[in-house]
């Protein structure tokens, strides 16, 4: 046997077989771009030193040749692991919200070392278990989560031990921490005037879970503004919320709008919810935009398709995701959480 066999456990490599490419180091970046190692090193991590038309030159060497860090010789050399955990629950909004927000984050750290992993949990769960593991095992260096509550233990955590991190969505615990979070408040209020200005007055609102999460408290606040301003009735329907199986709320709101006193306005905070109110309302022999008026938020490009007479709200998930980006890395080198925090208004 000779000395390749002994080392692969393979014969001979015969003359047309393909001989594996060695993986692209700096080395590598720095031959083809005529700079030394240390150069290329500092040009791939922004160092202000270095010039802009360097740094495009290298990364677009890198780019070109498949370059990736070898994240387990990073983490040896700086304690770092490049990596951003996004933490969504498993029954997040179907329609375009966590494709959405991937896309944005991933767009801003596509120009940096990071790399983005989900971390998906089910509403049946500790919420913390997620974000222990992350912290216990160090494998990540910065978390972006959503569902925020008013006081979530989440944010309590990470802040005692010092990770930096993103909520999308805000709280009311008194810790100054980033965010970004679309005005919940506001929309409601909206959404509800519109209704009122279609003469609707019996109008009822599919929101969040329960006041456990921060946004339902606003969506109700805006809400109970509006039809309190507007001398209309608010319409409890009981039993089914934005969490609940599609094919349940369909069934629950053919029985709601099939009663004498059912709404006449519906305020929704999520498009999928909508679709399936819509088949609800239709199977109750009712017809959008005139028997019931329907608003909802959406995050996709969707319900004027599937229903023109809904009133549409977007909201620009993407842009969230870039913003969540961006602050959980200036929260990574140091930035006051004060100066991370933004919000998205109804459009």
């Amino acid at each position: 046997m000779n000395d390749e066999a002994k080392v692969t456990g393979r014969g001979p490599a015969k003359a047309d077989e393909p001989i594996e490419a060695e993986r692209p180091t700096l080395k590598t970046i720095a031959f083809m771009a005529g700079l030394g190692v240390t150069t290329v090193s500092r040009a791939l991590k922004d160092a202000p030193e270095i010039g802009q038309a360097t740094k495009n030159r290298v990364r677009l060497i890198a780019k070109q040749i498949g370059y990736r860090p070898n994240r387990a010789g990073v983490r040896l050399r700086t304690g770092k692991t490049n990596v951003i955990s996004l933490v969504l629950n498993a029954q997040s909004e179907i329609m375009g919200l966590t494709s959405n927000m991937v896309y944005g984050i991933s767009e801003v750290l596509s120009n940096t070392p990071y790399h983005l992993t989900v971390t998906p949990y089910s509403a049946e769960n500790d919420p913390m278990q997620p974000i222990r593991y992350i912290v216990e095992t160090g494998s990540a260096d910065g978390i972006i989560m959503s569902r925020t509550e008013p006081d979530d233990p989440r944010v309590r955590y990470l802040t005692e031990h010092g990770i930096p991190f993103a909520t999308h969505g805000r709280t009311e615990m008194g810790i100054e921490h980033p965010y970004h979070d679309f005005d919940n408040e506001t929309f409601a209020d909206m959404a509800t005037k519109s209704l009122l200005a279609k003469g609707r007055r019996r109008i009822a609102m599919m929101g969040g879970p329960s006041p456990a999460v921060t946004y339902f408290r606003h969506l109700q606040r805006g809400f109970l503004r509006a039809i309190e301003e507007g001398n209309a009735t608010p319409i409890a329907v009981a039993g089914i919320d934005v969490d609940t199986a599609l094919g349940t709320i369909r069934r629950k709101t053919e029985e709601v709008m099939s009663r004498p006193n059912r709404p006449d306005g519906i305020v929704c905070c999520s498009g999928s919810t909508a679709i399936a109110l819509v088949a609800g309302i239709e199977a109750a022999g009712l017809k959008i935009g005139h028997d019931v008026d329907l608003v909802s938020k959406q995050t996709s490009d969707v319900l004027h398709w599937f229903r023109p007479e809904i009133i549409v709200v977007n909201e620009d998930i993407r842009h969230a995701g870039r913003q969540l980006a961006q602050a959980v890395l200036r929260r990574i080198e140091g930035a006051d959480p004060r100066e991370l925090q933004s919000l998205s208004y109804p459009f």
